[in-house]
């Protein structure tokens, strides 16, 4: 590698990183990624991975100008068209279906593992990008005209912006000493793949219960991956049980959906919080992904949310490009943090608004108030199908269906 220097250094080539990788790459833009260890090799005839993501069609056109969405929609990838929400009561579902709104689809369930190997296919096999892996951050020193960015290697390489892709542990944020305020939610997410006597059709299933909601996801065999958020003791309980045992647990709390609990692979859980950074950008500097912010996984819009600051930060780039000033300026900065913050904030705060509401300390006379609304009103469901497929107004343009050759051509 002769060039050490680059337009963008990101740290951090998971889903959000490698994204955002891969479409700077190909808008023109000189890229080094730095990752800890390569992703293994996605193998379509092993068993389903426990971690998958609802990924919402917004996302899913940025994935597709990453280069990635054909070769991931081919292969173990469940699109499913209905969602069913369900308040534990005697209340009639409410139900989201993908043609009223004028959508192809609500969202496809596609493990992460699957994502992740695909862009990183995409990445080695276009040469556009320098791969520093297995490497990882040891330090930045910041200046007026690049950033330093040193790797526990003992390589080196300036950039004009860097990336804090890194996760919620964020090694980016931390070494700029970035603020972020923290609510533990003491709940965990189980999370299993499970086979029932009648196979998912296609619907993302949730029903809210006094200790969290419990959310069945379609997957392309009929089986469900499945998100049971629970007190943190009561989900190390569960995953305690023999699979017998656990099923029954589970059938009751899916009050017959589907019929029964017939197969179940291995359980994990995964403690929930909030996490929202004090500022996205500082000193030639951005966050994106979960290094900026954790959500709670109740709309599973955390890593949808990724999605859109790669391409928002793709977007901004490219507008700072065409009237040729620096990308790593003040004002790019405070560009890509303005928009990123208060779509991300939004987001994490009505999570939050709707967990307390149907959560264990939630009233049930509100929350059958709200349902009930939402039952009524075309407008209110459709603003809310907006946000979660990642459409809305303020949305990145990749998400709207916009392509790079017309960006940089803008």
């Amino acid at each position: 590698m002769s060039n050490t220097h680059y337009d963008v250094a990101v740290i951090g080539a998971g889903m959000v990183g490698a994204t955002l990788a891969s479409l700077l790459s190909r808008s023109g833009f000189s890229v080094a990624l730095v990752e800890a260890r390569e992703p293994e090799a996605f193998d379509a005839e092993a068993e389903v991975g426990l971690r998958v993501s609802a990924i919402s069609p917004g996302s899913a056109a940025i994935l597709e100008q990453a280069g990635v969405w054909k070769a991931i929609s081919a292969q173990r990838a469940r699109p499913y068209r209905r969602m069913q929400v369900e308040d534990g009561s005697d209340m009639d579902p409410l139900l989201f279906d993908a043609p009223v709104f004028n959508l192809e689809r609500l969202g496809t369930i596609v493990e992460n593992a699957l994502v992740q190997w695909s862009l990183w296919q995409v990445l080695k096999a276009g040469g556009l990008v320098d791969m520093y892996c297995p490497d990882q951050l040891s330090g930045i020193d910041v200046s007026a005209q690049h950033n330093r960015v040193s790797l526990t290697s003992g390589k080196t390489l300036t950039a004009s912006l860097v990336v804090g892709a890194d996760g919620a542990a964020s090694r980016v944020r931390k070494t700029l000493g970035i603020r972020q305020d923290h609510y533990a939610y003491n709940q965990s997410g189980l999370v299993a793949v499970v086979g029932k006597s009648q196979a998912n059709p296609g619907v993302a299933w949730q029903r809210f219960l006094p200790g969290g909601p419990l959310a069945f996801l379609p997957l392309s065999d009929g089986r469900s991956s499945i998100v049971w958020t629970l007190p943190t003791a009561e989900a190390e309980r569960l995953l305690l049980l023999d699979s017998e045992a656990f099923g029954k647990e589970l059938d009751a709390a899916s009050s017959g959906w589907l019929g029964t609990v017939e197969s179940c692979g291995p359980r994990a859980a995964f403690p929930l919080s909030m996490r929202l950074s004090e500022n996205y950008a500082a000193q030639r500097v951005v966050l994106i992904g979960d290094a900026a912010h954790v959500i709670h996984p109740l709309a599973g819009q955390g890593v949808n949310l990724g999605f859109a600051d790669a391409a928002g930060l793709t977007e901004v780039l490219l507008g700072v490009r065409s009237a040729g000033e620096d990308v790593g300026s003040s004002g790019v900065l405070r560009k890509y943090e303005r928009w990123r913050k208060s779509e991300s904030e939004a987001m994490a705060f009505g999570m939050h608004a709707l967990r307390s509401l149907f959560g264990i300390d939630g009233l049930s006379p509100a929350r059958r108030i709200g349902m009930a609304m939402v039952k009524r009103s075309w407008l209110l469901r459709d603003k809310f199908l907006q946000r979660a497929a990642g459409l809305t107004a303020d949305a990145p343009a990749l998400a709207k269906g916009e392509t790079l050759r017309s960006l940089i051509q803008s």
